[in-house]
């Protein structure tokens, strides 16, 4: 049996099931489906992974780093030359399905890479570097819509979480939730519901980062104001220990405690997510003055110099997905059994993209730390399990966008360029593998990204991380292509903007992994009704300004 399609019946999930489903995953193994994530629903397979090269072809068309520094020729048509193509190398190919590459098909791709080589090692990469001709259009490609752009789509976000989930908290603003339906109504069901603060789910600081850049483009100041209300609610609190840099992620709304993760507990935290928290800090600092820019670096530099001296690397020299609130080891998963993701989490990233930019900044030096453990990610050929806390899978799309992120800066911090090519060949290009270029069972899917491929939902919030990751390689590179995808993304997101209230969905369940009772209408493939107003709804809003910056989108 392959267990890639039959998830429900491995001892060891490949995908687990979200707290939010409230049963353990060792009472679920064999009889119940452990990809149940945010609303405890989900039998559907994984998408099917296919074995046509021109499938792989598609998924690979991007330059790598090589290619862009010297204008060589396609990857494909290296790899023939070189006679390393593997014909076996998979990649998605929804709607078609599998079959193995025998006899006629070998000798099909023979022929493409006899004809490519003919042809010119260039004329691959000119495709990629130049607008298409009408007849070879990139089949991921979305046009703008101009009676609702981009920056519509972004003035509706803002909109939404302005109107609908601040509420004042001690002086300050805060969400009134993590988890809320299209007119703003807490989703008190949810784990998320009844949280909010910096952690993962809550994201406070990012969310105000987003308002305050939002509101500084548009020269609102009242915007602003609202932003550095929220970040004052994190700053003065009590999320923050200002003597040791030590960050709590959650208050629960319904109590006023303060609480580790998303479960409402404090037996766990994940250091990778404490350090994103530091970071989003330090980034907002640098858009401010005075006393508020002094205290976030500070935190900044203490979270890092924490992390650095209490969480201990796992065996294969990598962070820890989880720690115990001392920093020791931690390695079940969120339900109390064994982490099959402990050491291979790309949780991590968010620790060198810290470290890296504290460096940069020039409020510590981490170079060697940096150096040592991008050593262990590029020698792993690449660490890319789940960053969301709440799934289980080796290979998630937000972690290939991090990564690229992350080993980016890092290459130009340590003038290192086998890190960025890493960076571009690895990382970038296997956002690849989760493109959709069609829309699915009637949903518009086309120009989004799917999660995993145990768990094949859209979620928007990693869309969104993907689009800023295709703008910082276009703003590298002047490459075209990478510059329509980050476009495509955001256009793609926003065909799911519901226009009367501004609610953009947390996830499109084209393939019903969730369950229809939790789609708009009952539908049975469709939009969720719910979304995260930090974490999902706002996090279209700085690749939006970045595109403008870059002056691709006005």
């Amino acid at each position: 049996m392959d267990k890639r399609r039959m998830m429900c019946v491995v001892p060891q999930p490949q995908a687990g099931c979200h707290a939010y489903a409230r049963v353990s995953m060792s009472s679920s193994t064999g009889g119940t489906c452990l990809r149940k994530r945010r609303h405890g629903t989900g039998q559907k397979p994984q998408v099917t992974v296919s074995c046509h090269p021109f499938a792989e072809l598609r998924a690979s068309s991007e330059p790598k780093a090589k290619d862009l520094l010297v204008g060589r020729a396609s990857p494909l048509a290296r790899e023939c030359r070189a006679g390393t193509h593997d014909l076996r190398r998979a990649g998605p190919s929804y709607p078609f399905a599998p079959f193995q590459m025998t006899g006629h098909g070998v000798w099909s791709l023979v022929l493409a890479c006899v004809f490519l080589l003919g042809a010119g090692v260039n004329s691959i990469g000119t495709l990629n570097s130049q607008p298409r001709a009408a007849g070879l259009q990139d089949p991921f490609y979305l046009p703008e819509d101009p009676s609702y752009t981009i920056l519509d789509s972004a003035k509706d976000s803002v909109r939404f979480t302005v109107e609908r989930t601040l509420v004042e908290y001690k002086g300050h603003l805060s969400s009134k939730s993590s988890f809320v339906d299209k007119d703003g109504n807490i989703m008190g069901w949810h784990d998320f519901g009844n949280l909010e603060g910096p952690g993962w789910a809550a994201n406070a600081v990012g969310g105000a980062y987003e308002l305050y850049a939002f509101g500084r483009h548009n020269k609102d100041a009242a915007l602003q104001e609202k932003a550095l209300s929220v970040l004052d609610h994190v700053l003065e609190g009590g999320f923050i220990n200002y003597e040791t840099g030590f960050i709590t992620g959650y208050r629960e709304t319904t109590t006023d405690q303060f609480c580790l993760n998303y479960q409402h507990k404090n037996n766990w935290f994940c250091p990778g997510s404490m350090a994103k928290i530091a970071y989003q800090l330090l980034v907002f600092s640098d858009l401010l003055d005075g006393p508020r820019k002094a205290k976030m670096q500070s935190v900044a530099v203490k979270t890092a110099d924490w992390i650095d001296r209490n969480v201990k690397p796992t065996l294969n020299g990598w962070y820890p997905r989880r720690c115990q609130p001392d920093g020791q080891h931690y390695p079940q998963n969120a339900y109390g059994d064994r982490d099959i993701l402990f050491e291979k989490s790309a949780d991590g990233l968010f620790i060198i993209q810290l470290n890296a930019a504290l460096t940069q900044h020039g409020l510590a030096d981490y170079r060697q730390a940096v150096r040592e453990k991008v050593q262990v990610f590029v020698d792993r050929s690449g660490i890319f399990g789940s960053i969301n806390h709440d799934t289980y899978d080796e290979h998630e799309n937000v972690a290939y966008s991090v990564a690229f992120r992350t080993l980016r800066e890092v290459a130009k911090l340590l003038s290192d360029e086998k890190v960025r090519a890493f960076a571009y060949d690895k990382c970038l290009a296997g956002l690849g593998q989760f493109k959709m270029t069609d829309d699915r069972h009637g949903v518009a899917t086309k120009g989004l990204l799917y999660m995993e491929k145990s768990w094949d939902t859209a979620y928007l919030w990693e869309n969104a991380e993907a689009a800023l990751a295709y703008f910082e390689a276009y703003q590298d590179t002047d490459h075209d292509q990478y510059k329509q995808n980050g476009l495509t993304i955001l256009r793609a997101i926003a065909k799911h903007h519901q226009r009367d209230t501004g609610f953009l969905t947390e996830g499109v369940d084209w393939n019903n992994h969730v369950g229809k009772q939790h789609h708009f209408n009952g539908a049975e493939y469709g939009d969720i009704q719910y979304t995260e107003p930090f974490l999902n709804d706002l996090h279209i809003v700085e690749p939006t300004l970045r595109a403008v910056q870059l002056r691709i989108a006005d």
